[in-house]
């Protein structure tokens, strides 16, 4: 089974940083709620009460695990019943913020983790940190690092993780043994050389291509490469760095160089356009196309129920060769989950929240039936979490103090898609000094931050 949350995570994560702007726009406007996370309204006395959840679960069996796990909220909270509304995108998301009103949600889930920083910049959503604090919560040891600081901005803690994303490395057995290669690479220059020998040539084509290296091959993104790396992203006065940390330069120059040593950016992509749908029995790994993948733990669901004819296995993504030390990490994103600012009734949308996102028996049912990683440590642990060898493969990852994500920004992912613009044109040829490409994407994500400030 295909997970619609990472499918439709990666569409609007994509669209969400193209409008970035219009989005904060509207959410300028929207904060006329109280942003404390108090929750010190009629709902905190134990009086019967209705909250609104939008979320943007769709997929039958996904919307079953919700509200199953709304259920059991209920039993345990009976004063508090929550309505559902699914298949909920971000863009009415923003809409009903900024309107308020009776028809506002009052508990908000988002796959669009790149506008954390303008639900909490814009104080959409509540600050929880007090929520947290008044109940015991500490943060850092529920949740692991990465996840915690996708959820929250400039120290305001306006949303908390509901299930995530790790990516790491699929690999196919058959092709592994066929090639003489007996374990995963580790590193990357380990990896380039086991790209090299999984690549078959075929006439101008490929019968078999060890790695796609091209930022278009789904999700060998830049952000999901630079994982890889650490890099900072930002300074300490919200500067970008990516002119000046040398992080970002060497994965670019690393993925060129893997481009141009499997045959080049014109071959490469004329190999591309064969592929068939991310998201189906034809995506370029099911069908061999491809021996070795990086992807997300949801892949490891497809491709139990698709079948292929060979075995495959996962493994975390390799390293660079001068940060060895740091394999096993990787990229994680995940699904968001904030109480609006405008609605009356925070007490009982704060304890929907916690129960959603820290009691484990319902972060791992929920976790177990859509197939992505659990949020917390504990549900990372338990022994109800459904983890084949495959699967353990990105709970690990999850796990692992030196995974990173990309940092909330006030203008979402606008600087995403300014640097894989510029990844474009670097890896096709179109820009071939990459200094002076990165010096202008740098001036050109300031740029923007500065305006929607």
């Amino acid at each position: 089974m295909h997970s619609t949350t990472s499918r439709s995570r990666r569409s609007r994560r994509t669209l969400a940083a193209v409008t970035g702007s219009a989005v904060l726009a509207l959410l300028a406007t929207a904060c006329t709620g109280s942003s404390d996370g108090s929750g010190s309204d009629d709902s905190a006395s134990g009086k019967d009460v209705t909250i609104t959840f939008w979320h943007g679960w769709s997929q039958e069996s996904e919307v079953k695990a919700i509200n199953d796990n709304i259920a059991a909220f209920e039993k345990a909270h009976p004063n508090i019943k929550v309505k559902a509304v699914s298949n909920i995108a971000d863009d009415k998301v923003n809409q009903a913020l900024r309107a308020g009103g009776d028809d506002a949600p009052d508990v908000v889930s988002s796959f669009t983790t790149n506008n954390v920083g303008m639900f909490c910049s814009t104080k959409a959503f509540a600050d929880l940190k007090p929520l947290l604090a008044k109940d015991g919560i500490d943060p850092a040891k529920t949740f692991p690092a990465a996840m915690l600081n996708y959820t929250q901005f400039q120290g305001n803690q306006c949303s908390l993780p509901l299930l995530g994303d790790a990516f790491g490395l699929y690999y196919n057995k058959k092709a592994f043994a066929d090639a003489g290669i007996t374990n995963p690479p580790k590193t990357f220059s380990e990896f380039a050389e086991a790209a090299k020998k999984l690549t078959i040539a075929e006439g101008d084509s490929y019968k078999q291509l060890g790695f796609m290296p091209l930022y278009h091959g789904y999700e060998s993104t830049t952000e999901h490469l630079l994982g890889q790396y650490g890099p900072s992203y930002f300074d300490a006065a919200g500067k970008s760095t990516i002119a000046t940390d040398p992080k970002i330069a060497a994965m670019m120059n690393w993925q060129k160089g893997l481009v141009d040593q499997l045959g080049g950016y014109d071959k490469l992509e004329k190999f591309r356009a064969t592929f068939g749908e991310e998201f189906s029995a034809k995506n370029p790994f099911h069908t061999g196309q491809v021996a070795m993948a990086m992807d997300g733990e949801w892949r490891t669901a497809s491709l139990a129920a698709d079948k292929p004819d060979f075995e495959w296995a996962t493994a975390p993504f390799p390293v660079p060769d001068d940060q060895a030390g740091t394999y096993g990490r990787g990229y994680q994103t995940g699904t968001i989950v904030g109480i609006a600012s405008t609605s009356k009734k925070q007490a009982a949308a704060w304890e929907f929240v916690k129960f959603l996102t820290t009691d484990t028996d319902a972060v791992v049912s929920f976790a177990n039936t859509i197939h992505n990683v659990p949020s917390t440590f504990a549900a990372l642990e338990s022994p109800k979490l459904i983890a084949d060898e495959n699967f353990k493969t990105f709970v690990e990852i999850a796990k692992n103090a030196n995974s990173g994500t990309t940092p909330p920004v006030v203008n979402g992912g606008g600087y995403i898609v300014s640097l894989q613009n510029l990844g474009y044109d670097y890896e096709s040829g179109k820009q071939t000094d990459l200094a002076a490409g990165l010096a202008a994407t740098a001036k050109e994500i300031d740029a923007a931050i500065a305006q929607a400030k």
